[in-house]
């Protein structure tokens, strides 16, 4: 069985900027306000979070189970 890894570091797609945030893991993040350009972030099509489209790590329902089954089933 494999750790899950709490933080990922969020690359916003509009600026560049990146930050080490703490992901939930008791609820989806489906909106992510980028602190320098202030773009609202959503998951990609496909993606149920913004971890799994912009993050370095995917969150930790999908570190468990799998991207198929998404954090929201």
């Amino acid at each position: 069985m494999s750790t899950v890894v709490l933080e990922s570091t969020l690359t916003c797609p509009e600026c560049g900027h990146i930050k080490t945030e703490t992901m939930p893991t008791n609820a989806c993040q489906w909106f992510y306000e980028c602190e320098q350009c202030r773009a609202v972030l959503k998951p990609q099509p496909g993606d149920c979070c913004v971890y799994c489209s912009y993050g370095s790590v995917p969150c930790p329902p999908v570190q468990e189970h799998s991207r198929q089954k998404g954090c929201c089933s």
